[in-house]
């Protein structure tokens, strides 16, 4: 590769003959504006845009930008107006053939010739930064160059110096101008606009889209040759389509659903990825008569993070339930940096907020758009010197270009109802229709159960199942009587079951074995905090199912287990901090539900810890948070080894039913390396997948492990197993001062009671005497999720059906995401909500948004009716339009 040519003049040189640039063409084309009249006349648009086009060609790639989103505005302007900047799209002046030639010959490895069997010359596209060419690599595929048009990153850099200093002449000598803020504004958004040029950072912009958009059923990214590009070309896969340009070329009757298609790419990219193209103009989108969306040119992307994407999806959802109040704090949090002087006219300015957004929101929806609103919002925001975020001001840029766009290919799309119905997709809560639909079908069915949810004076509140916690339940039942398989309602329905109470009852409800030992517990009396025979029965074969030489410490519940565990892990290193790992649910105590799967923060690969209200800001704060099955865990735990007690993990993640065997066995190798407790939370998967746990299928061994839900035999049980020097930290020395000092206090008043304990250990002695039920399981679950696949698979349904030991889970998604964030962000959560109720028609009871197990009590009759039943559901969702692309 060559050297690169540089310009003569320095950056401050450019930005002088810039200002003279700006100075002489402005005074220019002000004169024309003036003397042609068409300021004075209100029905000559289109002679104000083509005096407005040529003054923008003449400032340059800078200035282009704004004639690009003015040429999507057919809202605000006529047709005449707007076709004046379409050719700004892609049909601008290209670089000539000598200065491409050189650009080429400088960036890339080796000569044209040699890297392409064929390459054209005369360009396809050609806009504001650079232009693309068509050739064919030597191994066969076809390839697109964008190349960086020569002068151009010099040109964008002196240009947004000069408009740098003019923003902060303004902001210094014009007052009304000053509490704009422009200098800072224009400082956040300079590097997007002048970044534009760097071909291997678009690179990887457009390698991150396009891997959140694989399997997509509509949006197409092509793939990026990054082995060929280089600073200023980037090489990616050759996509033929009709471009944005040219949309009268697809027919009016395809042109309604292209455009819904291409509202809900953008709004994809905004709520789930956090990932959005800011420049969505024609020229960067094409069509295929299949109805799929090619999207190009990542040049300019915005980001936002989590805490924007919850922040954005609550304002939008208070908006949507007209809660106008939450919908204020909501958009102040999550939008406005500086806040100026709103706190102190806190109620004049919610008044005011309140009432922009009833008129966009609820009064004028037909004539939606989220310009209009980012718009409102804004100004009022500049009464109080407020100024809002960077990511929000790219968004605003992002919706005007891409409403622009969407209404051009479709003038009467309506954008609010559009956007109505993607929030409805993804929202926990059923929309008004289909809660109508409900009400009649489920509603009917359940007056009894209905009644005790609905009843104002009802004492429980219940926050798994008539109350339940974020994800809730609107047609919750109370069930009568359960067994084997089946659970019946006091309504009298009765339904095959695949809760399991959320995982304990692995022979189904009421077994024999396990009503046995309860009763005969029962009627020699209940014993608890001293000793029992049942107590020492069970902790013998939990001990036995790990590790003979383990100790095993009882307790009264999951959550309790981890408490218990991170306890002793805390008195053995003496360190205080726990690492965990996102997304991955420990109990519902302050260190259990830190970034579980109810909300989350930070970067993917450098989570920071968040929790719900009431966790204690210093536990969570506390946390060091890791992401299971990325090689950043490793590094993250080195960092803070001097400080960690524990590494808590679900080997096998509730939320993915599956284990990662390399990575866990790293993280053996890695917490062992620097003394630090490695803890497995089996307390779902232990005595479930495997007559043990998890640890067992993936073949490593932690220092502890959390148990429950099993080994309660159906009632409420934790408890912990570990090795000796472990587990001896929960024993006395029989010095008082040395416990004090030495060990950790682990008991518990029920702990170990004799009820619980008898039947744990019945239903423990079973599994242990019949393990063939776990091979049964695991056949039973693959054959169901294979029937299920089979049934989505037909109907050309975008349906993941994962899971294996007799646990399982249903997402409506195109995507295969890794990380538990990604995959809650972008499931179909109406259709994955709907289908537990149109199931429950057919005598089914999915639990609703959550994991389902199997039991040993599902006969063959049972797993046909389901397999029959979820084939007939999703027939008629999709005739229903729950699963409209």
């Amino acid at each position: 590769m060559n050297a690169k040519s540089t310009s003569p003049l320095t950056t401050p040189g450019l930005a002088a003959v810039e200002a003279g640039r700006l100075l002489w063409w402005t005074g220019l084309y002000g004169a024309r504006y003036v003397l042609s009249g068409a300021g004075r006349r209100d029905d000559n648009q289109q002679a104000a845009a083509r005096l407005l086009r040529g003054y923008l060609l003449r400032m340059g790639p800078l200035y282009v930008k704004a004639g690009q989103v003015l040429g999507t505005q057919t809202g605000l302007l006529s047709k005449d107006a707007t076709d004046e900047f379409r050719d700004f799209f892609s049909g601008l002046a290209p670089m000539s053939r000598a200065d491409l030639a050189d650009t080429l010959r400088e960036e890339l490895r080796a000569p044209v010739g040699e890297l392409f069997a064929e390459f054209d010359w005369q360009p396809v596209a050609v806009g504001s930064v650079a232009q693309v060419h068509k050739a064919r690599l030597v191994t066969g595929e076809e390839v697109a160059l964008k190349v960086v048009k020569r002068g151009v990153p010099e040109r964008l850099k002196a240009s947004a110096a000069v408009l740098s200093g003019l923003l902060g002449a303004a902001h210094a000598l014009v007052p009304a101008v000053r509490k704009l803020d422009g200098p800072a504004l224009f400082a956040e958004l300079r590097p997007f606009v002048t970044g534009q040029c760097d071909m291997r950072a678009e690179a990887k912009r457009q390698l991150a889209v396009r891997e959140n958009f694989t399997s997509h059923p509509f949006l197409r990214v092509p793939r990026v040759y990054e082995e060929y590009s280089t600073d200023r070309v980037l090489v990616m896969e050759f996509m033929a389509g009709v471009s944005g340009e040219h949309v009268e070329q697809l027919g009016d009757e395809r042109r309604p659903e292209l455009a819904r298609r291409l509202q809900d790419a953008f709004d994809t990219m905004a709520y789930f990825h956090g990932l959005f193209h800011v420049d969505p103009h024609p020229g960067n989108i094409m069509f295929r008569a299949n109805g799929e969306i090619i999207m190009i040119d990542f040049g300019l992307v915005g980001e936002l993070n989590e805490e924007d994407k919850w922040g954005l999806a609550s304002f939008y959802f208070a908006c949507t339930r007209q809660e106008w109040s939450f919908a204020v704090t909501r958009f102040t949090n999550t939008f406005v940096s500086d806040r100026g002087t709103l706190d102190a006219h806190w109620a004049v300015y919610a008044r005011d907020l309140e009432g922009i957004l009833e008129h966009h929101f609820s009064a004028q929806t037909d004539r939606w758009s989220t310009m209009s609103f980012f718009d409102d919002a804004s100004n009022l925001l500049s009464r109080y010197g407020a100024r809002p975020t960077t990511r929000f001001t790219l968004l605003s840029l992002a919706f005007l270009t891409g409403e622009g766009f969407i209404t051009v290919v479709d003038p009467e799309i309506d954008i609010w109802a559009n956007a109505r119905r993607f929030n409805d997709k993804y929202s926990p809560y059923m929309n008004d229709e289909l809660q109508a639909e409900f009400d009649e079908k489920i509603g009917s069915m359940s007056p009894k159960s209905m009644a005790a949810k609905n009843n104002p004076e009802r004492a429980l509140i219940a926050p798994t199942h008539l109350d339940r916690y974020v994800m809730p339940s609107q047609f919750p039942m109370i069930i009568e009587e359960a067994k084997g398989s089946k659970i019946r309602d006091i309504d009298g329905n009765e339904y095959i079951d695949l809760s399991c109470g959320y995982g304990p009852h692995i022979l189904g409800y009421a077994p024999e074995v396990a009503v046995e030992a309860i009763q005969q517990a029962a009627a020699k009396g209940g014993v608890n905090a001293m000793g029992n025979q049942s107590e020492l029965q069970l902790a013998e074969v939990i001990a036995d199912a790990f590790d003979p030489l383990s100790n095993v410490v009882l307790c009264n519940s999951g959550t309790e287990a981890v408490q218990v565990a991170l306890r002793i892990a805390r008195a053995h290193t003496r360190r205080d901090r726990v690492a965990k790992f996102e997304g991955h649910y420990h109990g519902f105590s302050d260190q259990g539900t830190v970034s579980s799967w109810f909300v989350f923060s930070g970067g993917k690969y450098d989570p920071a810890p968040i929790n719900s209200a009431g966790g204690q800001k210093a536990v969570t704060e506390g946390t060091v948070l890791l992401q299971y099955g990325h090689p950043s865990a490793f590094e993250t735990i080195a960092r803070h080894a001097h400080e960690l007690a524990a590494v808590i993990v679900e080997p096998m993640p509730g939320a993915t039913l599956s284990y990662d065997t390399a990575f866990l066995t790293q993280l053996r190798e890695t917490c062992t390396r620097h003394g630090i407790v490695l803890i497995f939370d089996e307390v779902v998967t232990g005595f479930r997948v495997h007559f043990g746990g998890a640890q067992h299928l993936a073949g490593v061994q932690p220092d502890l492990t959390a148990l429950g839900k099993i080994i309660g035999g159906g009632l409420p049980c934790g408890a912990v197993a570990g090795r000796p020097e472990f587990m001896e930290t929960g024993r006395t020395t029989g010095d008082p001062f040395r416990d004090v000092d030495e060990r950790a206090f682990v008991g518990g008043t029920m702990s170990g009671n004799s009820i619980t304990t008898a039947a744990g250990h019945a239903v423990l002695e079973y599994l242990g005497a019949h393990q063939e039920i776990y091979t049964d399981l695991d056949n039973n679950t693959r054959r169901l999720i294979g029937d299920m696949k089979s049934a989505a698979d037909e109907l050309g349904i975008a349906c993941k059906v994962k899971g294996s030991h007799s646990m399982f889970n249903i997402a409506f998604d195109y995507a295969s995401p890794k990380l538990v964030r990604d995959k809650i962000a972008g499931t179909n959560i109406k259709a994955s909500l709907a289908l537990c109720y149109y199931m429950r028609q057919y005598g089914i009871y999915f639990p609703e948004l959550h994991g389902m197990f199997l039991n040993a009590a599902h006969s063959t009759a049972d797993l046909d009716h389901i397999a029959d039943a979820f084939a007939k559901c999703i027939g008629e969702m999709e005739e229903h339009g729950l699963f409209l692309a």
